[in-house]
């Protein structure tokens, strides 16, 4: 019995599965770099410059903490799933768990971008800095609105 997760008498057909697969993975690889350095970026400044934020600044700061490693960890899951499942039978399987993988990842990931943009803000503007932190997630959903 071939072991190979793509047994298929198409050349063609086993090169798409193989391209849609690779894509997967990139996507995901590209993700957890993202976010990895995102992740490094908060916990330098958490560390280095803690002292001098203030409490309401720390917590934010933590909180972006917590929500860049829950999105690393649901970037990283379509790696280890493919490793606990290889070989699959079923790419469609696997192409929609990664994509629910990716998904609730962009959640967490948009909010640490909004608390960073808040942080920053929040050093020129004070009590403002959450509402014009929303400014850019307002505009980009705005206009994924009328993508059609």
């Amino acid at each position: 019995m071939d072991s190979r997760p793509y047994k298929s008498d198409d050349g063609d057909d086993k090169d798409r599965l193989l391209r849609d697969y690779d894509s997967v993975i990139r996507e995901s690889a590209l993700l957890t770099t993202f976010t990895g350095i995102l992740f490094g970026f908060l916990l330098s400044i958490s560390i280095s410059s803690a002292s001098e934020f203030s409490m309401i600044n720390r917590i934010t700061i933590l909180v972006a903490i917590f929500s860049i490693t829950v999105a690393i960890s649901l970037f990283v899951l379509p790696v280890v799933y493919h490793h606990l499942q290889y070989p699959y039978r079923d790419l469609e399987k696997f192409k929609r768990r990664v994509h629910r993988f990716v998904v609730f990842g962009l959640i967490p990931t948009g909010i640490t971008l909004y608390l960073c943009l808040e942080l920053a803000l929040s050093s020129l503007v004070n009590e403002f800095g959450f509402l014009l932190a929303a400014i850019p997630f307002v505009f980009v959903y705005v206009l994924f609105l009328k993508r059609k």
